[in-house]
């Protein structure tokens, strides 16, 4: 599991999205500490005064000689024009007392203004109610309701920083995508490029390093197109040249005398291979595009290259189909696969070949693998066969130009797919596998 993210997308929105936390983090900080507690000192100091004018009444009240008819209008009356009333405890929770909520900061600073132990609580409804109870009262709770002590207000500061938070949050995400979007162009060309096809030219956009970006690649683009196109030219050149004079050879060998016929056939098989190792030359630089791409069941190409295999070949050759999708491939080009695995399987093992087809329902992938009882080929050689022009070392007194399995890899990468080099379980030769998405 990866905790940072890998694409600059990402990590552009990753960035900005820590930033903003913590700048919501510290700005939640300052308006607690030098608008929330301010406002809530004010309210605390509000509400001692009037506790401290309900007790300094209490004991007026002790110390003078007054009727307790009169007492009671003279509470009543401080009671309306304050708004603090002393209800009992069994009164207190009649009226809602186990529904209200304890304000530690609150019942703080009372208890330090009081100089007593004091505890707040407040209830929520039509109107906020103060609920406070200090040892300096035993027995009684005071209420008090604050029609202006209202928590909502805070919720457009939240609402402020979530809005602004996710609008940032938002743009950076657009300003971004706007960012990466030459980029994933750049990013798709490139992958066109390695598979032999050759874009048009990418448009210029972006910010300036990535428009100078975007027109380098441009020009490589271009260098490369060119640079195919003269190596096919060359090569198609090279072998019409070469094409004639072999012609010459073979018409002027085949009127060669009968004594002659040992000499004349050795020549016209060298000739043989020599056309043989130009047509892998040009099956090489032979440029195939998606858009020669049909649909076909690789089990028919399979049947149909098995059915055309020379009767010359000793190899007994046994073939194994599952049922598979169709894959977008050029046909000619798969059966070239085939037919060079084949042929390599013929010159390198010794009596039996193995053809299995199948399908990877889990990564979509259609597959074939070709397998031999020859002497196989070592790992570490592995990679290295795969580039053009090598042959392993059991190989070298062979015939061949050493193209077979660089063709074969040029040819699949081509089409988006892979080769796999390893040992047959079944017969302990060379297995190799070819894997095409479907």
């Amino acid at each position: 599991m990866r905790l940072f993210p890998r694409s600059a997308f990402a990590r552009t929105v990753a960035l900005i999205a820590v930033l903003l936390l913590i700048n919501q983090l510290v700005s939640y900080v300052m308006v607690g500490l030098y608008v929330v507690k301010p406002s809530m000192q004010q309210v605390s100091s509000v509400v001692a005064r009037q506790v401290q004018g309900i007790l300094a009444l209490d004991q007026w009240l002790s110390e003078v000689d007054v009727d307790p008819e009169h007492q009671q209008r003279l509470v009543e009356r401080y009671t309306q024009a304050t708004g603090v009333r002393g209800i009992s405890v069994d009164e207190a929770l009649k009226q809602g007392l186990a529904n209200t909520t304890t304000y530690n900061f609150l019942s703080a600073q009372l208890s330090d203004l009081l100089q007593a132990n004091t505890e707040v609580r407040i209830s929520q409804g039509d109107v906020y109610r103060v609920w406070l109870r200090t040892e300096n009262l035993p027995g009684y709770w005071l209420t008090l309701e604050l029609d202006n002590f209202d928590e909502a207000r805070f919720s457009p500061l939240l609402f402020y920083l979530v809005l602004i938070g996710g609008l940032s949050v938002l743009g950076g995400m657009v300003f971004t995508n706007w960012q990466n979007r030459p980029l994933k162009a750049l990013e798709a060309a490139a992958k066109q490029i390695g598979s032999g096809e050759y874009p048009d030219a990418l448009a210029e956009r972006g910010s300036t390093e990535v428009i100078a970006v975007t027109r380098a690649f441009n020009q490589m683009s271009q260098g490369v197109k060119q640079l195919e196109q003269d190596r096919a030219l060359l090569m198609a050149g090279i072998s019409h040249d070469l094409r004639t004079p072999l012609t010459r050879i073979r018409l002027a060998t085949e009127m060669m005398p009968p004594a002659e016929d040992y000499l004349a056939d050795g020549i016209i098989s060298d000739i043989d291979d020599m056309n043989s190792i130009i047509d892998q030359f040009i099956d090489y630089v032979r440029s195939d595009t998606s858009a020669d791409n049909e649909q076909q069941n690789l089990n028919y190409l399979v049947e149909d290259v098995v059915a055309h295999v020379p009767d010359s070949w000793h190899s007994k050759i046994e073939v194994i189909y599952n049922d598979m999708p169709n894959v977008p491939v050029r046909e000619i080009s798969i059966k070239r696969v085939l037919l060079n695995l084949l042929e390599n399987a013929e010159r390198y093992g010794h009596h039996k070949v193995l053809i299995e087809t199948g399908y990877d329902t889990e990564r979509r992938m259609a597959w074939f693998k070709v397998c031999d009882d020859g002497p196989g080929i070592p790992a570490a050689e592995v990679e290295h066969l795969m580039q053009p022009f090598t042959q392993g070392d059991k190989a070298r007194a062979m015939k061949g130009s050493g193209l077979g399995l660089a063709i074969i890899k040029r040819i699949v990468e081509r089409h988006h797919g892979r080769v796999l080099l390893g040992q047959s379980e079944r017969l302990g030769g060379l297995c190799v596998r070819v894997e095409l998405p479907v």
